[in-house]
Order: C-alpha cells, then sequence, then structure tokens
C-alpha cells in the first residue's frame, strides 16, 4: 500500500501505533534522558535540547529536538567545513567533525541516542517514528522535481536508509530512492521491522 495514498484507517492506525510506543519508550528510557542531560550539561556550556526547523510533511515547517552534540556556534562554523563535505549531494556529513563534544557528542552520534528527544515531535504529530528523515531548507531547496514526492507523508526518526551498515557511503539519490520505495511499499509490518532493525543496530554500533 502507497503510504501517501493509504485509507484513513490506515493511517489511524499508523498514528496510534506511533503514539503508543512512543509512549512506552519515554516512560522506559527516562532515567537514561535524564542522565544524558546532566552529562551534556557538564561537559559542555549551554541547553542540552538542540532545537532546528526541517520540513515536513506538506513542507511544512516544524521544530525538531535532538540532544545537542555540538558546540553552541556549530552552524556559524559551518561554512568553514563545506569544503570537507564527504557526503554526495546537498547533505553536509564529515567522519571527524570538530565541532562535536569530546566524547559524550561523539557516543550520541554513534548510538543515534542524540534522536530520542523526537520522541517528543512523534507525541507532537510533527513526525512518526517510521519515515522519511526530515530535511533542513537548504537541503528541500535542492531538491529535484522526483525527490519532492517525500514530502507528501509525515517524517519520521529512523528510515530504510537510517539502518544501512554503511549509511554515508549511500549517495543522495540512493537515499531518496530508498525514501521513494518505502512509501510504495509501507505497511504497519514494514514500520515494526524498520524499527526492530533500528533497536539492534544502536545497540551493536561501536
Amino acid at each position: 500500500m502507497n503510504l501517501a495514498s493509504a485509507d484513513r484507517v490506515n493511517l489511524c492506525s499508523k498514528r496510534i501505533f506511533d503514539v503508543i510506543v512512543s509512549v512506552l519508550l519515554l516512560i522506559v528510557l527516562m532515567p537514561l534522558l535524564l542522565l544524558i542531560v546532566v552529562t551534556i550539561k557538564l561537559a559542555s556550556k549551554g541547553p542540552a535540547i538542540f532545537r532546528q526547523e526541517r520540513f515536513g510533511q506538506d513542507e511544512q515547517v516544524f521544530i525538531l529536538y535532538k540532544f545537542r552534540t555540538m558546540c553552541l556556534n556549530a552552524e556559524d562554523l559551518l561554512p568553514e567545513l563545506q569544503l570537507q563535505n564527504e557526503s554526495q549531494g546537498p547533505v553536509f556529513k564529515i567522519q571527524h567533525d570538530p565541532r562535536i563534544i569530546p566524547f559524550i557528542g561523539t557516543l550520541l552520534r554513534k548510538t543515534n541516542l542524540d534522536e530520542l528527544p523526537q520522541l517528543f515531535n512523534v507525541l507532537r504529530g510533527d513526525m512518526s517514528l517510521v519515515g522519511p528523515r526530515p530535511h533542513e531548507a537548504f537541503v528541500v531547496e535542492k531538491y529535484m522535481d522526483w525527490q519532492k514526492r517525500r514530502l507528501y507523508v509525515k517524517p519520521g526518526m529512523t528510515c530504510e536508509w537510517q539502518i544501512q551498515p554503511k549509511r554515508n557511503g549511500i549517495s543522495f539519490d540512493e537515499w531518496m530512492q530508498m525514501d521513494l520505495a518505502y512509501i510504495d511499499q509501507w505497511s504497519l509490518w514494514l514500520d515494526l521491522k524498520i524499527l526492530m532493525s533500528t533497536a539492534l543496530l544502536m545497540f551493536r554500533r561501536k
């Protein structure tokens, strides 16, 4: 079933699934979330939560939450690092980013634990547990026409690209193709499989 054209019952089922799982995860993980907040505050001055505008369903802008893993002026330093970009396409990624907070920042990014505050985005209805990852405005502006279809659905905390062993070696176009394949093949069972694979990778990743 195509997620973009799914009937109301299926979309309602996906929403109920998102809310129930998010609430359960927040209850179970609350001690860990509080520990991460304290550790970030001890390691770096500034807020523990990073807020950033992202594009969601139907190009609606929302505020995405993450644990802060970088120094406070990370976005100001981005232009100086653009030439070191190791990612193909408009997304910026480098393996050894000097802006990352030592130890806790590296650990959170390697394990993807920095994404956990997005459970609140899911509860707010901005995001789903599974779906195309939300991009910033400068990335969305560079979408080709065929890539814009990923904006027809809610973005997710995890996706097919996120669970690939060497995801940073995947080209931007291949990433977009994975997202569109997910939209076209969507089912609650597929969401469950992606969530289980994400959890396994988080525990295995060094």
